[in-house]
């Protein structure tokens, strides 16, 4: 296998269990902000996310301590994002037509069913502006649900799955662009665009350092909130120009390689010790840095982000905004718009496009999955969450709206997630990928 599709293999192996993992400490997160916001300390909670955050001199930027994290630190997560779908479009699942169609067939159903019965079953009015809250699938969920009850699962239905959430917070992205900007600011977004070419020309001229991409990213960042675009796309575009290419290709790290582990084996002075041989520690720090030269930044960063954003970001983000008062919490026509368009929207649109890709012979279905299974996923599909939530937030920020849309999306998860539990557990035999 080509050096290029072994390290999109691991990244995948990496990123799955990540995700998976990272499922459980959100739903820890949401369960104790559901507590907190329902006892003695619900004043305290609130008023610590309303707390008003200056940074930079003369108040350059002041936002909530909500907002902080939604606008500035979900940008961070919307940069991995970004980096997941690019590895996957150059070397992953959706660098072939043929096995991209699939997902991406999926995905389209799975967006624009669940919008289309919000619309029919929220109407007209301010409700209306959620028509996107029950698009995104919570990909940490979804994959989380998939690794506790099949553990066995064929790589290809992880593989869909992942690929299908990818796909959908493409289409979010896209979305929150569009849709769910404020006035434009033209001096603001003329700097952005500044900004923007000169990534593309690090990117061009082989600036290989992670470093001075995340130096101009901050000011994208900077101009993109400023601009009234969401901020969070300034994550997206600066991972579009990080580097994917690596200074070594397989054959020269290969035996670049090799021939340090025999200066290294050459270089051994008898007691073990590679503290005592300076030829040693010269090959391993040789090692080290042909190692990094045969991994492409955009890995490298993938790789350092992955923490960060599932055990750190993502929990937090939900701890901020999972916050629902239960209490006088009245069920109004977008709780229930948001739940069906979840919980039936969801399914019967991925499995309805996924029929149509296979039927007309644009895809196939993945190697040891069946169609169970994948109607399984289907309801995995339909667990929101956080970008289910983060769009809720921009379509509902400041009005009661915005709990009865959480409500909604807290429910339809859960049962779209239990649904899809059982359907994938008890779908035909499960073979070790």
């Amino acid at each position: 296998m080509p050096l290029r599709d072994r390290l999109s293999t691991r990244a995948f192996q990496e990123f799955f269990r990540t995700s998976a993992a990272s499922g459980a400490v959100l739903v820890t997160s949401a369960v104790a902000a559901m507590v907190i916001a329902n006892s003695a300390w619900a004043d305290g909670y609130h008023r610590i996310w309303a707390t008003e955050i200056p940074v930079g001199a003369g108040r350059l930027v002041s936002l909530t301590a909500q907002q902080w994290i939604n606008d500035g630190l979900m940008a961070t997560f919307f940069l991995l994002v970004g980096l997941e779908i690019k590895r996957e479009w150059l070397a992953g699942e959706l660098s072939s037509p043929r096995q991209a169609a699939l997902p991406i067939a999926a995905a389209l159903g799975g967006m624009v069913a669940p919008a289309a019965i919000y619309i029919a079953a929220a109407g007209g009015g301010d409700a209306a502006r959620g028509w996107a809250i029950p698009m995104a699938t919570d990909i940490a969920f979804a994959l989380g649900v998939l690794a506790l009850v099949a553990p066995r699962a064929p790589a290809g239905l992880k593989v869909f799955l992942a690929a299908l959430a990818i796909v959908d917070d493409l289409g979010a992205v896209i979305v929150i662009a569009v849709f769910y900007s404020g006035a434009l600011s033209t001096s603001a977004l003329l700097m952005a665009g500044v900004c923007l070419l000169i990534l593309i020309v690090l990117n061009r001229l082989g600036v290989w350092y992670i470093a001075p991409y995340l130096a101009v990213g901050a000011f994208l960042w900077y101009f993109v909130h400023e601009s009234g675009v969401h901020a969070t796309i300034a994550g997206v575009l600066l991972a579009m120009t990080i580097p994917a290419n690596t200074r070594l290709n397989a054959a020269e790290y290969s035996s670049r390689a090799r021939s340090l582990l025999d200066e290294f084996d050459r270089t051994e002075t008898g007691d073990l010790s590679v503290l005592t041989s300076k030829g040693q520690q010269d090959a391993i720090f040789s090692l080290e840095r042909a190692s990094t030269r045969a991994m492409a930044p955009l890995l490298r960063l993938e790789h350092a982000l992955h923490g960060v954003v599932a055990f750190g970001i993502m929990p937090l983000f939900a701890f901020a905004n999972a916050g629902v008062t239960i209490s006088g919490l009245g069920v109004d026509r977008v709780t229930l718009a948001v739940f069906a368009a979840l919980l039936i929207g969801k399914p019967i649109g991925i499995m309805a496009a996924s029929w149509i890709a296979i039927r007309f012979r644009l895809a196939s279905l993945p190697a040891g999955v069946g169609w169970t299974s994948l109607h399984g996923c289907a309801w995995l599909g339909g667990i929101g969450f956080t970008m289910s939530l983060f769009i809720a937030a921009l379509a509902f920020g400041g009005t009661l709206r915005l709990d009865a849309a959480k409500a909604g999306i807290l429910a339809a998860s859960v049962l779209a997630g239990v649904a899809g539990a059982i359907i994938v557990r008890r779908s035909e035999p499960l073979h070790s990928p």
